[in-house]
C-alpha cells in the first residue's frame, strides 16, 4: 500500500467531513478505511423512510448490551456498517446542540469547545439541513403538535435551530431532499460529488475494509493494519496523522486491540499494553428513553418523512440551562420492546417516547477477548444514577404524554391506551414498565472524552490528539465530554469540521516551525562559514 499524509478510520459522520476538507488541497493525499460498503445507487440505504429497515440487517453491526439489573437488558444497539456510517442509518433528525451543551464541554476541560467557538462551524456544513416539507407533515403529526402545546403550555417552535429553546413542540429539522426522499448523509453531502466526478484523485476510499489494530513506533501511530473483503491482511501508513473516527464503538475498540487503555485490563486478556490509558472505553453514554403506545380509530395517513417527524421539549426544572424531558412521536406503533414482556401490537397506533437529554447514569464499553473479531461489551448501566434522576425523568414523561394524550384534536384519533395501559398509575409502576420497555434511540458517545492535561480519565486533549501518543486523533461521538441535550449528528459533523481545522492548522505550523528552523541553522552556517560563505 502507498503512504498517505492521512488515513482516517471510518467513513461515517465525521470521517466523509474530514476526509471532504482535507482533500480540498490536492497535495495532500488521504484514505479513507470503511468497514462497509458503498451508499451510492442503494435506495434502501438513501431512501430516508426505510431507515427502520437497515436495523439488524446486513449493513448493521448490532452490538447487544449487557445485563441491566434497573433497565432493559436487550437492546440491541445499531451501529452502521456503510459508508457515510449512522447518518446513512438513522432518521436524521438534525439539532444544532444547544450553547448550554457546548458551554459545558469546555466547564469539562475541552477548552476553546464553547458555544462562540463552535457556532460558525454549523453554518459550514454542506448537508441539505430544512424543516419536514409540507407535503411530509402528516395530520395526526400536526395534531400532536396543536395539543403538546395546549396541554403542556409551551411553545409551538417552527425551525428548532433558529435560535436556542428551553421547550417547544412543533416539527424537526432534517438533512433530507424533500422532493424525492433521499438523505442528505454526511457521504451524500461530503462524498458523492467527488466520488461521482472523479475529481478527488488524492482521495482513496477503501470499501468493506476492516481496520483491526494500529502501528506504533514508539509513542507514534504510524498506520492501521486492516483486513479486506477477501481476508487479506495490509498495513496502510501515514505520514502525517492517523484520525480515528470510527465511532464510540468502535474507535475505543481498535484503541484496546491496539494496546491502548487501562493496562491491568488489556494484560489479563493477553493484550499487549503499549500505552496506559485508563479512560479509553469508560464514560459510555446514551439517550435512554421509554415509550407510550395508543391504538388509533383507524390508518393513519400514509404521508411521512421517516414516520418520527415531530417532537416536544419539556424544562422541568427552571434551573436547567435546557430542555430536561423529551419525545419523539412516531406515527406508527413502536412495540418491539412492549411485545416481549407481554402486550400485543394494535394493527393502527401511534406513540410517544419520554426521552432523557441530559441522562447522568455513566456506563463502560470493555472488551472480553483478545480476538478483535469478538464484539465489545457494553454496559450502559442505565438507571443507576445515585438519585434515581434518570429513572424519575421517564416516569413524568409517561404523566404527560398522558396529558397530551387526552387533548383535542390528537385525543380524537386515539381509542385506547395500548401500554403501559390506564391501569398502571403509580410512580413504582410506571418506573417499572418505562425501565423494562426502554430503549435507545442510538446514540452512544463519551467513550474517548476529552478533557483537560491534568485529567487522569481524558482521551483526547482539546486538539483531539491521544494523550501520551503522537499522529493520531480521534474525532466522533466518543471524544463528547458530557451528551448534548438534542438528537447528537449535526454536534459530530461540526466536531468533523474543527477536526479539519485543528488538523491543518497543526501541519501549518509545524511546516512553518520547520522553515523557521531551516533559516536559524542557515543563518548559523552562514555566520560560523570563513569569509561569512555557506
Amino acid at each position: 500500500m502507498p503512504t498517505y499524509d492521512y488515513v482516517i478510520v471510518g467513513g461515517g459522520t465525521a470521517g466523509s467531513v474530514i476526509a471532504s476538507r482535507l482533500t480540498e488541497d490536492p497535495a495532500v493525499r488521504v484514505a479513507v478505511i470503511e468497514g462497509g460498503p458503498s451508499d451510492i445507487d442503494r435506495p434502501e440505504v438513501l431512501t430516508l423512510r426505510r431507515w427502520l429497515g437497515l436495523l439488524g440487517g446486513e449493513l448493521d453491526y448490532d452490538y447487544p448490551t449487557t445485563e441491566q439489573p434497573r433497565g432493559n437488558s436487550h437492546i440491541r444497539h445499531s451501529r452502521a456498517r456503510v459508508l457515510g456510517g449512522c447518518s446513512s442509518h438513522n432518521t436524521l433528525i438534525s439539532f444544532k446542540p444547544l450553547p448550554a451543551d457546548w458551554d459545558e464541554w469546555e466547564q469539562a476541560g475541552a477548552a476553546g469547545w464553547n458555544a462562540a467557538a463552535m457556532d460558525p462551524y454549523f453554518g459550514k456544513l454542506k448537508n441539505n439541513i430544512v424543516a419536514v416539507d409540507e407535503r411530509d407533515r402528516n395530520a395526526i403529526a400536526r395534531d400532536f403538535v396543536e395539543s403538546a402545546t395546549a396541554a403542556l403550555d409551551v411553545p409551538r417552535v417552527e425551525g428548532f435551530n433558529k435560535g436556542p429553546f428551553h421547550e417547544g413542540a412543533g416539527f424537526f429539522d432534517l438533512a433530507y431532499h424533500p422532493e424525492d426522499n433521499k438523505r442528505s448523509s454526511a457521504s451524500v453531502a461530503y462524498l458523492h460529488p467527488h466520488i461521482r466526478s472523479g475529481d478527488r484523485p488524492n482521495l482513496d476510499i477503501l470499501l468493506e475494509t476492516w481496520a483491526y489494530r494500529l502501528e506504533l513506533d514508539g509513542d507514534r501511530v504510524t498506520g492501521v493494519h486492516v483486513r479486506g473483503r477477501d481476508g487479506g491482511e495490509q498495513l496502510v501508513s501515514a505520514s502525517r496523522e492517523v484520525l480515528v473516527c470510527a465511532g464510540a464503538v468502535d474507535t475505543p475498540r481498535l484503541l484496546l486491540h491496539s494496546g491502548i487503555g487501562p493496562a491491568k485490563d488489556l494484560e489479563a486478556l493477553g493484550i499487549g499494553a503499549r500505552h496506559d490509558l485508563p479512560g479509553v472505553g469508560e464514560n459510555l453514554l446514551d439517550h435512554p428513553e421509554s415509550v407510550v403506545v395508543w391504538e388509533t380509530d383507524g390508518p393513519i395517513p400514509e404521508n411521512s418523512a421517516m414516520d418520527s417527524d415531530a417532537g416536544l421539549f419539556v424544562r422541568r426544572d427552571p434551573e436547567s440551562t435546557g430542555p430536561d424531558l423529551m419525545f419523539h412521536f412516531y406515527q406508527i406503533p413502536f412495540t418491539d420492546n412492549p411485545e416481549r414482556i407481554g402486550y400485543a401490537k394494535p394493527e393502527h397506533g401511534v406513540s410517544m417516547t419520554p426521552n432523557i437529554p441530559k441522562p447522568r447514569s455513566r456506563g463502560r464499553l470493555y472488551l472480553t477477548s483478545a480476538d478483535p473479531e469478538v464484539k465489545p461489551a457494553l454496559d450502559f448501566r442505565y438507571f443507576t444514577d445515585e438519585d434515581d434522576y434518570d429513572a424519575r425523568t421517564l416516569v413524568d414523561g409517561v404523566k404527560l404524554a398522558r396529558e397530551v394524550a387526552k387533548t383535542a384534536p390528537l385525543a380524537n384519533w386515539l381509542t385506547r391506551e395500548v401500554c403501559p395501559g390506564p391501569e398502571v398509575v403509580s410512580d413504582e409502576e410506571l418506573s417499572a414498565y418505562a425501565r423494562s420497555v426502554a430503549h435507545t434511540v442510538y446514540h452512544p458517545a463519551g467513550t474517548c472524552r476529552m478533557g483537560a492535561a491534568g485529567d487522569s480519565l481524558a482521551v483526547v486533549d482539546p486538539e483531539l490528539r491521544v494523550r501520551g501518543l503522537h499522529g493520531v486523533r480521534i474525532a466522533d461521538a466518543s471524544v463528547f465530554p458530557t451528551m448534548p441535550a438534542v438528537n447528537p449528528m449535526i454536534g459530530v459533523l461540526m466536531v468533523g469540521e474543527k477536526a479539519a481545522d485543528l488538523i491543518r492548522a497543526a501541519h501549518e505550523e509545524a511546516t512553518d516551525a520547520s522553515a523557521a528552523h531551516g533559516t536559524a541553522a542557515h543563518e548559523t552556517a552562514t555566520d560560523n562559514a570563513p569569509g561569512g560563505v555557506a
